[in-house]
C-alpha cells in the first residue's frame, strides 16, 4: 500500500510490534515459536525500510530488540554466566540469601532435595518447569551410582508431603511442580507400597523455644528489612504472570514462578509471625513481642508495604494467637486501639472498601496485597466469557489489561529505604530472608493451649 495512508499504518503496526517486543522479551525467550513468527514479521518490515524513510529510527530499535531476543539474554536481569540457582525457601546459607533477587524463568536450572521414605535424599539439578517424569528420570539416574538397593528405583512415584502430614501424589505429566510446594512441604520419590509409610521430616514437626532474633532486632529494622526483600520479589514478577496464572489455572500454569514465589513469602509472613509469638514462653516477654509486631505492621504501612502489612496483621489474628486472652491483656490500650484499626484496614467486607480506599491514595513506590490482585482479575475471567459468538470479547480483556497496568503503577518509582550497613544489619537481613516457621495449624494450637495452661 503506498502513500501517506500506507506509511501511516505501517507505522501503526510497527510501533504495536516495539511495544510488545518491550514489554514481552522476557518472556518471548522461553518460546521458539514466538520467536520464529517475530523474526519472520522483521524479515518482513526490513524490505519495506528503503521504501518508507519515515521507518528507519523504527526498525532500527525493532533491529536491537529481535537481537536481545535471539541471542536469549536478557539485557539487564540476567547474570553474564548461566548459574544454578537455589529454590526461594531452600535458602540456608547467609551468603546465598543475602544476594539481590533475580527473576525465575522456566528455563532456570536449580538444586532441589528429594527425600527417600527413611528420609535420606538425593540432591539433583533440575529445570525449574521440569515435570514429574523429569524429576523422577534424575531422581534415578542419582540412585543407579549410589549405594542404594537396586529395586529402590523401579516404579517410583513422586509425593508432596507437607509438615501436617498431607500427602499428595503428582501426576507424571504434571510440570513446575517445585514452585507450588508448601512452605515445610518436601518431595519424596518412593514406590506406590511405601506411599501410606510416609511422613514428614522430624525437623518439620519438633518445635524447641527460644530467643530468636526478633527478640533483638530493632522493629524500624525489621520492617525496613521485610519491604527491601518484598519489593526485590516483587519487583521479579512479570505482568503477564498474573494474567498466566489467573486465566490457565494450575494444569496450565507455565511462567508464574516469581508470583507463586511471592504468595508462598506472603503465607511464609503469616506463619512466622504466629510461630515466633507461640514460641515465647514468658508471658510478659510474649505481650512485647505482640507490641513489636504491632510496631512492625505500623512501618510496613508507612513505606507502603501492603503486603508485610497485610501479613503480619493476618499472622496476628491467628487463632492460636488471638484466643490467649491473657497475653493480649498486657497489651497497653493504645496498641490494643491501634491493631483494632489494623484489623479494620485489613476488613474484607465491602470487597475490601477500606484497603482500597487507603492504597488509591498512595503514590508510587507500592507493595500491593498480591492475592487482591488475583481476586480481582479472577472475577473478571470468571465473570464473563473471553469469547463470545465466536468473537473475542474486547471489554473483558481491555478490564483485565487496566487491573494488570496497575503493577506496573505500583513499580513505576524506585524503593529508597535508609538502612545502615552494619555487621547487625546483615544479621537482621539474614534472619528476615530466611524464616523458620511452623505451617502446621494443628502445632499452632497445641502450642496455645499449653501457653494458655502455663499461664493459669
Amino acid at each position: 500500500m503506498e502513500g501517506p495512508e500506507g506509511l501511516g499504518r505501517k507505522q501503526a503496526c510497527l510501533a504495536m510490534l516495539l511495544h510488545f517486543l518491550d514489554t514481552y522479551q522476557g518472556l518471548l525467550q522461553e518460546e521458539e515459536g514466538a520467536g520464529r513468527i517475530i523474526k519472520d514479521l522483521y524479515l518482513l518490515i526490513m524490505k519495506d525500510e528503503s521504501l518508507y524513510q519515515d521507518l528507519r529510527e523504527d526498525t532500527l530499535r525493532l533491529h536491537q530488540l529481535v537481537e536481545t531476543v535471539e541471542l536469549k539474554i536478557p539485557e539487564e536481569s540476567q547474570p553474564p554466566s548461566k548459574q544454578v540457582k537455589p529454590l526461594f525457601r531452600h535458602f540456608r546459607r547467609i551468603d546465598s540469601c543475602l544476594q539481590t533477587r533475580v527473576a525465575f524463568r522456566g528455563s532456570d536450572e536449580i538444586f532441589c532435595r528429594v527425600y527417600m521414605p527413611d528420609h535420606s535424599y538425593v540432591t539433583i539439578r533440575s529445570r525449574l518447569s521440569a515435570s514429574v517424569q523429569d524429576i523422577l528420570g534424575s531422581v534415578t539416574e542419582k540412585l543407579q551410582y549410589s549405594e542404594e538397593p537396586a529395586g529402590r528405583e523401579d516404579s517410583l512415584i513422586l509425593v508432596a508431603v507437607a509438615s501436617s502430614g498431607e500427602k499428595v501424589l503428582l501426576q507424571p505429566t504434571e510440570d513446575c511442580v517445585f514452585t507450588t510446594l508448601g512452605i515445610n512441604s518436601h518431595l519424596f520419590a518412593c514406590t506406590r507400597d511405601s506411599y501410606e509409610a510416609l511422613v514428614p521430616l522430624p525437623e518439620e514437626i519438633q518445635v524447641s523455644p527460644g530467643d530468636t532474633e526478633i527478640h533483638r532486632g530493632e522493629p524500624e529494622d525489621v520492617a525496613n528489612h521485610l519491604t527491601a526483600f518484598h519489593w526485590e520479589l516483587f519487583r521479579c514478577v512479570h505482568e503477564l504472570e498474573f494474567v498466566d496464572y489467573v486465566f490457565h489455572g494450575e494444569r496450565g500454569r507455565r511462567e508464574t514462578a516469581n508470583l507463586e514465589l511471592l504468595l508462598q513469602r506472603c503465607s511464609e509472613v503469616t506463619h512466622w509471625v504466629a510461630t515466633e509469638v507461640l514460641l515465647c514462653e514468658a508471658p510478659g516477654k510474649r505481650a512485647q513481642l505482640l507490641k513489636k509486631f504491632i510496631k512492625i505492621a505500623a512501618i510496613c504501612k508507612q513505606n507502603q508495604d501492603l503486603l508485610s502489612f497485610y501479613a503480619v496483621v493476618m499472622g496476628l489474628d491467628n487463632a492460636a494467637v488471638s484466643r490467649l486472652r491473657l497475653t493480649w491483656e498486657k497489651l497497653p490500650g493504645k496498641f490494643k486501639n491501634l491493631f483494632r484499626k489494623f484489623e479494620n484496614l485489613t476488613d474484607p467486607c465491602r470487597n475490601h472498601k477500606s484497603y482500597r480506599e487507603v492504597i488509591s491514595k498512595m503514590k508510587p513506590p507500592v507493595i500491593p496485597f498480591v492475592p487482591l490482585i488475583l481476586k480481582d482479575l479472577t472475577f473478571l475471567h470468571e465473570g464473563s466469557k473471553t469469547l463470545v459468538d465466536g468473537l473475542v470479547n474486547i471489554e473483558k480483556l481491555h478490564s483485565v489489561a487496566e487491573k494488570v497496568r496497575t503493577v506496573r503503577k505500583y513499580r513505576s518509582r524506585p524503593l529508597c529505604l535508609d538502612m545502615e550497613a552494619s555487621p547487625h544489619h546483615l544479621q537482621t537481613k539474614a534472619y528476615v530472608r530466611q524464616f523458620q516457621v511452623i505451617d502446621n495449624q494443628n502445632l499452632l494450637f497445641e502450642l496455645s493451649y499449653k501457653l494458655e495452661a502455663n499461664s493459669q
